[in-house]
């Protein structure tokens, strides 16, 4: 009877122990948990329905994925498109620090150098990559790192039906984490805006003076001294500005220096090709420089530094300067020049000059 009780001792003794190390054993089990991505964000280049937009998905990984079996899979919603899609219009970056990103190269299948990555599923609405097989590729996908993975808008088709729609990122990495979009049936603010025409043109003086002419020296006219000047001097000022798209032009017309005694009398302009000063000889001309503004171009021949033409008359108008486009005011300086013979009849000699200015809208 000793006997049996002291077997069934150890028995019940050994039972206990084999119980106790089965407690132990359970208490040693590790469960892992999913951790959830944080700062998630989908950037779209469009959230309108059936539109071709872009993607920029962004989270911060708590895990990282540093393991070559570690996947990350990106799953659209349905009714996204991303049929025809290449791993060629992605890219993936990762890092601690924003704008201090790793890129990534991506490779059908994963390799020491590259991540796998692979469409999958209907219209390819599935992304997943693949870590490297030496678990680093360009730089450790470390805990906390920063990611972004990019799809252009190269069949990148939105949704058609409007509402809210989430995109779903796990993988065997551990983390997972859903992203919502909101598209909308139309995208797009029309804005319109006229913009009036406008064009200012000012002469700066309406009378200019030769005063006395003499066949021995040149005279130029002078807006302030009515005996005229004996120098070059700048008579007046034309200014002209525009908003015209097509720029502006400036005629002139007018008759050369007339007796007004005697029509017939005139003291001949010096024509289409400008010339020098020559006293002693009828000439009647102008020459004129531009400042301020962009574009012009003042016509040959009013434009010499030394020499003066006209070639205008009372009835035909020539081209004085132009602008090529819009522009802020444009100042002409211009210098009037008489020169007479020494048979140039006697009289009070008048010129009337019409300048135009006009847009070209």
């Amino acid at each position: 009877m000793y006997k049996q009780k002291t077997v069934l001792s150890k028995i019940i003794s050994f039972v206990t122990i084999v119980a106790t190390g089965a407690v132990f054993s359970f208490a040693n089990l590790q469960v892992a948990y999913a951790a959830s991505l944080s700062a998630l964000s989908d950037t779209m280049s469009s959230v309108k329905v059936s539109t071709l937009s872009s993607h920029t998905i962004r989270f911060t990984t708590p895990t990282g994925a540093n393991q070559n079996t570690d996947t990350i899979i990106i799953t659209f919603p349905s009714d996204f498109n991303f049929a025809s899609k290449t791993i060629g219009s992605v890219t993936f970056t990762h890092g601690a620090t924003t704008g201090a990103e790793s890129t990534e190269t991506l490779a059908a299948s994963a390799s020491a150098a590259a991540w796998g990555a692979v469409f999958s599923g209907t219209q390819n609405r599935i992304l997943t990559l693949t870590a490297p097989t030496d678990g680093t590729g360009a730089a450790v996908l470390a805990p906390n790192d920063k990611v972004i993975i990019t799809y252009d808008s190269t069949n990148s088709t939105n949704a058609s039906t409007p509402g809210t729609y989430v995109i779903d990122i796990a993988g065997t990495f551990g983390d997972t984490g859903s992203i919502s979009v909101n598209l909308i049936s139309d995208d797009t603010v029309s804005v319109s805006a006229t913009v009036q025409q406008a064009i200012t043109f000012t002469i700066s003086t309406s009378t200019i003076y030769f005063g006395n002419l003499s066949s021995g020296a040149a005279k130029y006219a002078s807006s302030t001294n009515s005996s005229g000047d004996s120098a070059e001097t700048i008579a007046h000022t034309l200014a002209v500005s525009t908003n015209a798209p097509s720029g502006y032009a400036i005629t002139v017309r007018g008759q050369t220096l007339t007796s007004q005694q005697n029509a017939a009398n005139t003291i001949d302009a010096t024509g289409g090709t400008a010339a020098a000063s020559s006293a002693g000889t009828e000439q009647f001309g102008i020459r004129a420089t531009a400042s301020g503004g962009t574009g012009s171009t003042i016509d040959a021949t009013f434009s010499g530094g030394s020499t003066y033409g006209y070639d205008a008359t009372a009835t035909t108008s020539v081209s004085f300067a132009s602008g090529s486009g819009a522009t802020n005011t444009t100042t002409y300086s211009l210098r009037y020049l008489a020169n007479i013979a020494g048979t140039t009849e006697a009289g009070t000699y008048a010129a009337n000059l019409v300048y135009v200015a006009t847009a070209n809208f």
